[in-house]
């Protein structure tokens, strides 16, 4: 059985029962940076081999995990932070298996669901939910990032991205460019002590993260094309950056 088991994406009391019961049920545990995983497991008390798994051996260390799979051994994939998947390598070890099940393998997956930092940083940037569209790490460089923002420039959706903090300054004004002045949200060390969840029009988020030290991934949340207009004219004050509801 593969077991994904989602981990806090900060605060380790955010860590579920049935996400500890299964870490310490199997066989071996897969995670991105063995050493963070390692600190986690010594937290709570559970002492399992690892297996490294990233995007640089993820071919390798793929077929590793399947073979324990297929000799009816049971692996728990987690990521640094949050649900193992979304943006990382979790996606190609579930296709391995999904493979290997059509081919005949039998081999069980499941999901032991948990935190993820995309859901919490929508939910409080105060735009809407309903609708959404999650799109992860953009392009490093302006030009294919601006043209990866094009792509969504009519969607009426809430956009949302993560970011390195070495090119979020970049990556707010390449969208303030491509999208103009909409309501947005960046959000940083969500569960945290010091969390913080920035609100305002993107070109306020524009000025306040320009030049600042940061640190940390963040997410960025985008109103949609139109969406903006709906909050009418009263919803951010521009001047002092204020928050709408």
């Amino acid at each position: 059985m593969l077991y994904l088991v989602a981990t806090p994406i900060g605060n380790l009391q955010d860590m579920t029962l049935r996400g500890l019961e299964t870490l310490a049920a199997v066989d071996a545990v897969a995670s991105e940076d063995t050493r963070k995983t390692g600190l986690l497991l010594k937290h709570f008390g559970i002492d399992k081999p690892q297996i490294a798994f990233h995007e640089h051996n993820e071919a390798r260390a793929g077929e590793r995990i399947l073979g324990m799979l297929r000799e009816d051994k049971s692996v728990a994939l987690v990521t640094n932070a949050g649900t193992p998947g979304i943006s990382d390598p979790g996606f190609t070890l579930v296709r391995r298996v999904l493979q290997a099940n059509a081919e005949g393998a039998g081999i069980g997956l499941t999901m032991i669901p948990g935190p993820t930092a995309l859901i919490m940083a929508l939910v409080l940037s105060g735009l809407p939910v309903h609708s959404f569209t999650f799109r992860g790490f953009p392009p490093r460089k302006a030009g294919p990032r601006k043209r990866f923002l094009e792509i969504d420039e009519q969607s009426p959706h809430t956009l949302v991205f993560y970011e390195s903090p070495y090119r979020l300054a970049a990556f707010l004004a390449d969208a303030l460019e491509v999208y103009g002045d909409r309501p947005a949200a960046v959000a940083n060390d969500l569960t945290k002590l010091y969390e913080r969840i920035e609100r305002g029009t993107l070109s306020a988020l524009v000025r306040e993260f320009s030049g600042a030290q940061l640190k940390g991934e963040y997410i960025v949340v985008i109103a949609g094309a139109g969406a903006h207009a709906a909050f009418g004219a009263a919803v951010v004050d521009d001047e002092q950056n204020a928050p709408f509801p």
